[in-house]
C-alpha cells in the first residue's frame, strides 16, 4: 500500500509517458484482460516454463548425481559447468536461433542451458555437504549404489538442493523472458515488447507487475511450502 502510494504520488511529477502512475496501469491492464491477450500470453509463456524447468530437472539432475558420485567425471565437468553457469543465458539464444530457428525449441533451448546447470550445481553441492557420519552409518547398516542415494543422501541433502531449484526457477523465468523478446514468439515477452515499440509504458509496467505476481504465487504456493515441510520435518520449527 505504501508503494503504491508513493508511486501514485511520484506519477504526478513526470511524465505519463516516461512513468506512468498507478491508475494508467490498472487501465492498460484491464484492456489486455478484456481483449484476451493477456490469458493467452500467460498461457503460452507458463507452458513453455514448465516444459522448459522439466526439461532443466532431467538435465541437471542426472548431471549433478553423476558429479557426485563420480569424482572423475566431477573433475573433467565441474569448472565446465560451472563457468557456462556464469554465462548469460541470452547468450545462447543465438546459438539456439541457428539450430532451432524461430520456434519454441529455441526458447526451450535456452531455458534449459539457463536452468539446468545450476541444478547440477545444487545438487553436486548439497550431496557432497551432507555430514559423512550419515553415509558411514548407512553403510555399515547395509546400503549401497541407487538404495544409499535414494534413502539417505538424496534426503539428507534436499535443503541445500531446494535452494537451486528455486534459483533454477528464476533463471528459467529470465531465459524465457529474454527468448520471447528477442523475437516473435507469442507470450509475455511479446507483450512487453509491443509495448516498446508503441511506447505504451502503461503496458509495459503492467506486464511487469503480471511477471513480479506470478513469481510470488509460484514461491508462496510451491517453493515456501516445500521449505516450511523440510523445516517441520526436521525438527525446525519452533
Amino acid at each position: 500500500m505504501v508503494i503504491a502510494l508513493v508511486w501514485a504520488a511520484a506519477s504526478r511529477f513526470v511524465d505519463p509517458e516516461v512513468f506512468p502512475g498507478p491508475r494508467l496501469v490498472a487501465s492498460a491492464l484491464y484492456d489486455r484482460l478484456r481483449d484476451g491477450s493477456l490469458f493467452s500470453s500467460v498461457a503460452l509463456s507458463f507452458r513453455r516454463l514448465l516444459l522448459g524447468y522439466a526439461l532443466s530437472l532431467g538435465v541437471g539432475g542426472v548431471l549433478g548425481l553423476l558429479m557426485a558420485s563420480s569424482e572423475r567425471f566431477r573433475q573433467a565437468t565441474g569448472p565446465a559447468i560451472t563457468g557456462l553457469q556464469a554465462l548469460p543465458s541470452v547468450c545462447w539464444l543465438p546459438l539456439g536461433l541457428l539450430w532451432f530457428g524461430l520456434s519454441d525449441a529455441a526458447i526451450l533451448f535456452v531455458i534449459v542451458l539457463g536452468s539446468s546447470l545450476g541444478i547440477a550445481i545444487a545438487i553436486d553441492a548439497g550431496c557432497r555437504n551432507i555430514p559423512p557420519l550419515f553415509v558411514r552409518a548407512a553403510r555399515t547398516m547395509g546400503a549401497r549404489g541407487l538404495t544409499l542415494y535414494r534413502r539417505v543422501i538424496l534426503p539428507a541433502a534436499f535443503p541445500e538442493i531446494l535452494t537451486g531449484l528455486r534459483l533454477a526457477w528464476a533463471f528459467a523465468w529470465r531465459s524465457l523472458m529474454a527468448g520471447e523478446l528477442l523475437f516473435v514468439t507469442g507470450g509475455l515477452g511479446q507483450l512487453l515488447e509491443v509495448g516498446r515499440e508503441l511506447g505504451d509504458m502503461a503496458q509495459v509496467v503492467a506486464v511487469m507487475l503480471v511477471i513480479v505476481m506470478l513469481g510470488l504465487s509460484t514461491e508462496h504456493l510451491i517453493f515456501a511450502r516445500l521449505q516450511e515441510s523440510l523445516r517441520v520435518r526436521w525438527g525446525l520449527t519452533r
